[in-house]
């Protein structure tokens, strides 16, 4: 596809004056209840889908307008990435949407018809990246509008095509009282932080997401955040290292490693380390057999000043660089890059690259791996796991992380229908797939108390009777199976129903299969000696 023969409109900045306007139209539309309705929600979605349909040569002339993203990923993991998370909140929103009965009650409410109700949030704000400007914009919305919110996005000023061919989509497809595009920067942000929103997301920098937090919570907003972090990678000496260093390679060279997720470095054991590298190195050469450089498939970094940042840790790494390190500022490119180093304090191990460099640091031990990755960061966004079933295991039991990918490089991240979300410092929340409405909803639980009921409700009411309130608990009080050392208490009770259940642990339902497979290989048994008889 032709897409750089596309016309992208320039840039414009939306009036400071008419953001509040935009925000307010929003607000009335959400109080006008329409978007309550799931046939309006589906109608919205459907529009959405075939409008990245009919706008996919302007949204892929936009990437390589922005990011220089070849035409290969700006359809894998942008374009047709959110078509079908489209499609799947399409095919999935009524049983998403159900209101759903509440079992776990006492026998005595049973009758009090208990629900669970998903109700919209409201209208929401929506602040996207520059790393993937379509799919981490379109993807929130598709979760604001199942779950049926309204919403007002912004898309980052530093992909400006992106932003304004979403502009013209979102606004000629979609309900423009219901959504619209704010284009801007700092000053923009900050119009739309100081109006009131039922919930703001925000996808970026933890920098900018804690200014975002702090502001959301002097009008007690709720908040979503998609941050990042200095992430992990762990090579044991029982991984399969030509796998590993093609993985990780991967994850590196995607989107010239503008992504949140990929390794900021690799804690690999020492006497495999050197194979490591040489491995890494045919995966460089297998991904790009005429140089990085000539790859039409490699991004350039969004802009000079993110370039610089990148180029200044290398400039001032004590490290060797054993594969890459070439630059170009008139190109904004950078090679894949490695840099083995041997001090915590190093550049490379200290700042989040966000890009597509890394550093390898060997290690004696997976006791030392483990010490160092919760030092350099506790909570990361990703851990990335190579080594046998017990490594990894340890690995995931001991570090904590947003989510974790064994054998492979952040996929955990990579399938739309999968919750993604950070942990502690490197996001709140989490969206995609069913997460995605679950993000945007009010779970409001609903009783309904029938009028016949109320000569059963005595015991609520003044006077109070302690003998109506003994009887109460004796129906609905359950007693506690362990004593107060914590130990379970195996007595008289506990046997008694270990035996009736054969030893099962499924409650009353494992126990009757139990019994139904005892009768059953009786009769079996006597049918087999009647036989023989």
């Amino acid at each position: 596809m032709a897409a750089s023969k596309v016309e992208i409109a320039p840039f414009e900045v939306t009036p400071l004056d008419a953001i509040p306007a935009v925000c307010s139209t929003a607000r009335a539309t959400f109080a006008s209840h329409k978007t309550k309705n799931l046939k309006w929600r589906l109608v919205q979605l459907r529009k959405l889908y075939w409008a990245l349909d009919d706008f996919k040569a302007s949204l892929m002339a936009a990437l390589q307008q922005d990011l220089r993203k070849g035409g290969y990923e700006s359809d894998f993991t942008e374009v047709d990435w959110v078509k079908n998370d489209c499609l799947h909140m399409i095919n999935n929103l009524e049983t998403f949407a159900k209101t759903e009965k509440l079992k776990d009650l006492p026998v005595t409410y049973s009758m009090m018809n208990f629900r669970v109700k998903k109700e919209p949030l409201g209208t929401v704000l929506i602040i996207g990246p520059y790393n993937f400007p379509i799919q981490l914009v379109l993807a929130p919305l598709v979760g604001a509008i199942g779950a049926g919110c309204t919403a007002v996005i912004k898309p980052s000023e530093l992909t400006p095509a992106c932003a304004m061919a979403m502009k013209e989509m979102i606004e000629s497809r979609l309900d423009r009282d219901a959504f619209a595009v704010v284009n801007g920067g700092v000053p923009e942000t900050n119009a739309l932080m100081e109006e009131k929103w039922d919930k703001i997301m925000f996808t970026g920098s933890a920098q900018v997401g804690s200014i975002i937090a702090r502001k959301a919570a002097e009008t007690l907003t709720p908040v979503c955040l998609e941050l990042g972090g200095r992430n992990p990678a762990f090579v044991t000496k029982k991984a399969n290292l030509a796998l590993a260093a093609r993985r990780l390679m991967w994850g590196k060279v995607l989107n010239a490693g503008q992504v949140c997720m990929s390794h900021n470095y690799v804690l690999v054991d020492k006497d495999v380390a050197e194979t490591f590298i040489d491995f890494l190195k045919i995966a460089y050469k297998d991904m790009f057999p005429n140089g990085a450089k000539a790859s039409p498939d490699l991004s350039r970094i969004v802009n000079a000043r993110h370039f610089n940042r990148i180029k200044k840790m290398l400039d001032e790494t004590k490290g060797k660089i054993v594969m890459g390190g070439e630059m170009d500022e008139s190109e904004l490119y950078i090679e894949p890059t490695a840099v083995l180093v041997d001090s915590l304090d190093d550049p490379m191990m200290q700042e989040e690259s966000f890009g597509p460099i890394f550093s390898i640091y060997p290690v004696d031990t997976l006791d030392q791996a483990l010490s160092i990755a919760n030092n350099v960061h506790r909570t990361p966004l990703a851990l990335m796991a190579f080594g046998d079933k017990s490594e990894t295991n340890r690995i995931l039991d001991e570090m904590t992380s947003g989510g974790a990918c064994i054998n492979d490089s952040y996929f955990h991240g990579a399938v739309h229908t999968v919750p993604f979300g950070g942990v502690g410092d490197s996001g709140w929340g989490a969206y995609r797939g069913k997460a995605s409405f679950d993000n945007f909803t009010h779970f409001r639980t609903v009783s309904e108390t029938p009028t016949w009921m109320d000569r059963f409700l005595r015991v609520r009411y003044m006077p109070y009777d302690w003998s109506e309130l003994r009887l109460l608990q004796r129906w609905t009080n359950k007693k506690p199976n362990f004593d107060r050392q914590g130990t379970v208490a195996k007595g008289s009770e506990y046997w008694m129903w270990y035996f009736l259940g054969l030893g099962t642990k499924g409650g009353v339902k494992g126990a009757l299969m139990k019994w139904l497979v005892v009768v059953a290989g009786y009769y079996l048994s006597a049918y087999m000696k009647a036989r023989r008889a």
